[in-house]
């Protein structure tokens, strides 16, 4: 009888066991800006460059909607909006075969987007979490559903349940995972409420923090390791707040008043830095105390308005740390790429967004050494960041904007939509289809 060598043996062992913890296959997104919100998606075998046509492996016809999708286990999550008379209609959340975009099921509720500006639809990304997935539509309608089937398992009606006023852009920041705990932006501050902790497996209230009447703004809160604690970081439209995400109590905040609420892009964080940019205030740098949940300004704007910035003014999508420098699309579709240490400029481009335009805006992904960025121009791009100016390596046409709510732009509409990365292709959406496309270098014999 053969007896296979004993370094054989050792290294078919060791190779189930890191097959076990480390299961040998491509990476999905399963939230916002992907696992963790960080924005960087880890897989190896991608295109070098960007071909002159992506291949579409499929596109699967849906309604309206900025939501975009998350990926995990197989399925596409995303949520849409179909109107019936006025501004009232139909907000969807939809499960799609990953493979095939075949619809595997869909979950319907009514919605009436009154008082609510640029209504296309949900804007939330669902967050998929093992075998449930919450989704949140624009009025504050927050449904806990079976993955598989799309049952409703538990919702929550902010509107009703906490007193939320729908803020004019609605409601935008998706749920948290945080172990048993989903935290929700609930927006009922004058109830104390503008933030909720919810057992995730059945809805009961853990927790409720920041009492006011301001609104909550449109932030995504992210969790951070830093002085000795967790910390989940939220932005709200009045502050910078750090709280203990299993209690609610607040750490620490510091004061940032934003014009019209928008807290849009989401915190970064790089070592002890932690920075946040909005379209009209500006930038504001701080750094997290590395022994206590603490934090100290560094720098920010000395400006709030929109046309005379020197550092960086971002509407919707969140910049990127690189080295000692932070790069991002400012005001008027202005990449720029400032100094960490003081906000000062190092250069800016029009190259990303191609015309100078009021709310340009692009979301920037990072795939190890490189950077994919998706304008609203339909364009996905690929470049190289570095302080000494714009480096485009690849671009290519990736979905149609048509989104015309904004009224401006040389396109007459534009695609305001982050992708989900997962699985060696890109997987996005306008407000007719959603797409997936391979970037998997295979596909283009590379």
């Amino acid at each position: 009888m053969f007896r296979p060598p004993a370094s054989l043996v050792r290294f078919l062992v060791a190779f189930s066991l890191v097959s076990d913890v480390f299961p040998l296959r491509a990476e999905d997104w399963p939230e916002w800006r992907g696992k963790g919100r960080g924005g960087v998606w880890n897989e190896t075998g991608i295109v070098e460059k960007l071909p002159a046509e992506l291949k579409v492996a499929w596109r699967t016809p849906i309604h309206g909607g900025y939501s975009g999708p998350s990926v995990a286990d197989g399925r596409v999550f995303v949520s849409d909006f179909s109107p019936t008379t006025g501004k009232s209609g139909v907000e969807s959340a939809l499960c799609l075969d990953e493979k095939t975009g075949k619809i595997l099921w869909r979950t319907e509720w009514p919605a009436a987007y009154a008082g609510i500006s640029y209504e296309t639809g949900p804007r939330a990304t669902p967050t998929v979490d093992g075998d449930r997935v919450y989704v949140l539509g624009a009025r504050g309608l927050m449904n806990c559903l079976e993955a598989k089937t799309g049952r409703v398992v538990w919702k929550k009606d902010f509107v009703t349940d906490y007193g939320l006023r729908p803020p004019i852009w609605g409601t935008a920041s998706a749920p948290l995972v945080d172990g048993p705990r989903v935290i929700c932006v609930v927006g009922g501050g004058a109830k104390g409420a503008t933030l909720v902790a919810f057992d995730k497996l059945t809805g009961e209230e853990k927790w409720r923090a920041i009492e006011t009447p301001a609104e909550p703004g449109y932030g995504q809160p992210i969790l951070v390791e830093a002085g000795g604690a967790r910390q989940m970081i939220f932005w709200h439209s009045t502050a910078l707040f750090s709280l203990n995400a299993e209690t609610g109590a607040i750490y620490w905040q510091v004061p940032f008043p934003l014009r019209v609420g928008l807290s849009i892009p989401t915190p970064i964080v790089s070592g002890s830095r932690l920075f946040v940019s909005a379209f009209y205030n500006g930038s504001l740098m701080l750094e997290l105390d590395p022994k206590k949940p603490a934090v100290r300004e560094v720098w920010r704007s000395g400006t709030s308005s929109e046309i005379n910035t020197a550092d960086l003014h971002s509407l919707i999508g969140t910049p990127v740390f690189k080295g000692g420098h932070i790069y991002g699309v400012c005001s008027y579709g202005q990449f720029r790429c400032i100094k960490a240490a003081d906000g000062e400029r190092e250069w800016e481009s029009q190259q990303v967004t191609r015309e100078k335009a009021r709310w340009a805006a692009a979301f920037i992904v990072q795939n190890g050494g490189r950077y994919f960025i998706n304008n609203d121009r339909g364009e996905l791009i690929t470049a190289d960041l570095q302080p000494d100016g714009w480096h485009e390596l690849s671009r290519t046409p990736l979905i149609t904007p048509d989104n015309r709510r904004g009224g401006r732009r040389e396109l007459g509409a534009v695609n305001w939509v982050h992708p989900a990365y997962a699985n060696k292709h890109i997987i996005t959406r306008n407000e007719q289809e959603i797409i997936s496309a391979s970037l998997d270098a295979a596909d283009y014999g590379k």
